[in-house]
């Protein structure tokens, strides 16, 4: 990768399956605070497509991230969120931790990718990998 920092945009949306919706709930709302991320949308189950929660987290009222409850989690993905500077990164990981996500990187430099790349790294209630970076 080259030394010149790129920081995209967040996506426009991606969706999760999970075993349990309301755990799952609460670890996202806990580890995501320090990015403004936030429960906007609840879909009650009786309208979903699998019959289970489904729960829509972003910022300024538009879900981003949905947690699709289907009583199964897929194959673990890794997901990987832009933060505006390190300390965001810092927060993440211990609102991560201290919520129910197990450590999977803690917060640093990551050399292989280059000399800005500060990364923290947990795995969610689902195994999900799930990535905070600030590349400045």
């Amino acid at each position: 990768m080259t030394d010149v920092p790129f920081e995209p945009a967040l996506i426009n949306h991606v969706k999760l399956s999970v075993e349990d919706g309301e755990r799952a709930l609460i670890f996202y709302e806990a580890a995501l605070a320090p990015l403004g991320i936030s429960l906007v949308l609840k879909v009650d189950p009786a309208k979903t497509q699998g019959g289970g929660n489904l729960f829509g987290l972003g910022s300024d009222g538009y879900p981003v991230i949905w947690l699709s409850e289907n009583g199964k989690a897929n194959t673990p993905i890794h997901l990987a969120f832009t933060a505006v500077d390190r300390k965001t990164v810092d927060a993440f990981h211990a609102a991560a931790v201290a919520s129910g996500g197990g450590d999977n990187g803690v917060p640093g430099i990551r050399d292989p990718y280059h000399r800005t790349y500060y990364a923290a790294y947990v795995h969610d209630p689902d195994g999900n990998n799930i990535e905070v970076v600030c590349q400045r």
